[in-house]
């Protein structure tokens, strides 16, 4: 009886349950839901690239896997018997851009016809065998012509009739370099006080200093100069800021997230950014070169970990860049921003290298390699004349310093009286050891190779 008692309850609980009003929303009037929608007017000032950055990177284009094939030109023609010998060659030259998924040799008649198709895995691969290999000599009878499947797309497509690009509005951005109009000619000098809250710009004026500008939370870490004073940059979670002008207005923004390092190319032309993020071997992101005028992304290396700061050592002119590979040296152009005549400089145990300032002269150094003593050499850039070279015994290291006005170069050579191959401090390997340390300085004349110093 007492269980017909409670069934009843519970159905009866049910049933009210059921027959109850819905309070929709948690709120018993609609007057009282809230309106979460922006108003007609709004503007989002954050864009869908600063939020969904890495998304959209993945989002599918319709030029998908056609941008990863190139066409290959000016290839040999060859019969059965040479097939898998011109793959062999073709493989070793192209696979150093990246992994090859797909090749298609066309032929005719059991002959190859002169040009072949490449697919890597990755667009930026193809654009770097693009850029790298067109023009590529084969020997003296076959030169590459290389170029991206899509281009012919653009190609085939260029109107007849020649028609003037649209001319883009001007902006003034004020005066960049107003502070050198100061009568006084006084410096300028950022400070970052307040634990890191506050960023101020100051005047070096006589007998106070003056403030320029004063903004709170302007740098999330630390702030830089670029080297003729122009541009003020300053670092944040999505990347780096660049202001200027007598009022220090925002001039530009590159969007790299964890940024940690810049540096600018000597003639402002160019921004290099790093950051810690991992990247792929096709997709790399660790270090980019940016435009510093336009904004736009020139082209992205890979870095060691960490990397050894700067990476690219930049000529007077803006005109090549450089940086040190094992037994080489790669010099890139500008603006292409391919590798200079589409190879490195092969120099073995070389240890370091640095432009002139006023010349496209570079000076580098090479280890001793058992008889074979230490060397300093000059390279003109881009005829690759030798200008100096000098072979130095017993040296342990060596350090160039350029005259400002590029007459003189100065080697500081460390020597040594004993050496000695020992273990390192782990016990893994074996290192040099070097006894009886002494220095002396060499000096080159660079304006007059008669002139000796």
């Amino acid at each position: 009886m007492a269980e017909d008692i409670e069934m009843n309850e519970k159905n009866d609980s049910l049933n009210s349950c059921e027959t109850a009003e819905p309070i929709e929303n948690g709120f018993e009037d609609e007057e009282d839901i809230p309106s979460f929608s922006d108003p007609a007017d709004y503007v989002d000032p954050v864009t869908e690239e600063e939020l969904l950055g890495d998304l959209l990177k993945q989002k599918p284009k319709e030029t998908d896997g056609v941008d990863n094939v190139i066409v290959v030109d000016g290839v040999p023609q060859v019969g059965p018997e040479r097939w898998e010998k011109l793959q062999n060659v073709i493989r070793k030259i192209f696979s150093k851009f990246g992994k090859i998924v797909n090749e298609l040799y066309p032929i005719e008649n059991d002959v190859t016809k002169g040009y072949l198709f490449l697919e890597y895995s990755s667009p930026i691969n193809a654009q770097e065998a693009v850029k790298t290999t067109n023009g590529y000599r084969l020997d003296k009878s076959y030169t590459f012509t290389v170029n991206l499947l899509s281009d012919f797309d653009k190609y085939v497509s260029i109107p007849d009739k020649w028609e003037p690009p649209k001319q883009e509005p001007h902006k003034d951005l004020g005066n960049l370099q107003s502070w050198l109009m100061d009568p006084d000619c006084n410096d300028q000098y950022s400070v970052i006080y307040a634990g890191g809250e506050k960023t101020s710009i100051w005047l070096g004026s006589v007998p106070e200093p003056t403030v320029v500008a004063d903004r709170a939370r302007w740098t999330e870490t630390y702030v830089r100069w670029s080297p003729l004073g122009t541009y003020l940059a300053t670092f944040h979670a999505r990347g780096i800021a660049l202001w200027g002008g007598s009022d220090f207005r925002q001039i530009m923004k590159f969007a790299h997230p964890d940024v940690q390092y810049i540096d600018f190319s000597p003639c402002e032309k160019y921004l290099v950014t790093f950051s810690p993020q991992p990247d792929s071997k096709e997709d790399p992101q660790s270090t980019i070169i940016w435009d510093l005028r336009t904004g736009a992304k020139k082209r992205a290396f890979h870095a060691d970990r960490p990397p050894v700061w700067p990476i690219f050592k930049w000529s007077h002119d803006d005109k090549y860049f450089a940086r040190l590979v094992p037994d080489a040296i790669s010099i890139y152009e500008t603006p292409s921003f391919g590798l200079w005549e589409k190879k490195s400089i092969k120099i073995k145990d070389v240890r370091d290298f640095s432009w002139s300032p006023t010349n496209n002269i570079i000076s580098y150094w090479l280890a001793e390699d058992k008889d074979v003593p230490a060397r300093v050499c000059v390279l003109e850039i881009p005829n690759r004349s030798e200008l100096r070279t000098k072979n130095l015994f017993s040296v342990a290291d060596c350090k160039m310093h350029w005259q400002k006005s590029g007459n003189y170069l100065c080697v500081k050579v460390d020597r040594y009286v004993k050496l000695r191959r020992e273990k390192n401090e782990k016990g893994e390997k074996m290192e040099n050891k070097y006894y009886g340390h002494y220095c002396n300085l060499e000096i080159f004349h660079m304006r007059d190779r008669k002139s000796v110093v």
